[in-house]
């Protein structure tokens, strides 16, 4: 299943396990963040669109690490003027890792892990004579 979620004024593909680099929101690593502006959402071939958002429809995430952009340089000059200046700038992001997509907005449980059962000698395991 994937969705297309719109945070930061961009548009995301995404699909339960991704991992992607989105603008900075308030919350801190470890959380859990939901997304509400679901703009499309989909299975194979049956695709809802919504108009602009799926009624109901959320994509859960955790935030893995908060992070920092390229240091982007600005330099202005002026001819003739000797006027110079130059700033420098690196955008606040966070990386996260979509956990759930739902599309009635449940939020699913984790399926229970099965713990492995313990491995028997191969002396036990072999028929004995």
């Amino acid at each position: 299943m994937f969705a297309v979620i719109k945070t930061g004024g961009k548009q995301y593909k995404v699909s339960e396990g991704d991992t992607l680099v989105i603008e900075k929101l308030s919350a801190s690593a470890g959380d859990t963040v939901t997304f509400d502006q679901v703009l499309m959402i989909g299975e194979g071939a049956g695709i809802t669109i919504g108009a602009p958002t799926v009624a109901g429809a959320t994509v859960t995430a955790e935030v893995a690490a908060d992070v920092r952009g390229p240091k982007l340089i600005t330099r202005k000059k002026r001819q003739r003027q000797t006027y110079r200046r130059t700033i420098g700038h690196r955008q606040d992001l966070m990386e996260i890792k979509i956990t759930g997509i739902s599309a009635d907005g449940e939020k699913k449980k984790a399926a229970p892990r099965k713990k492995a059962a313990p491995k028997a000698d191969a002396a036990e395991a072999a028929p004995e004579a």
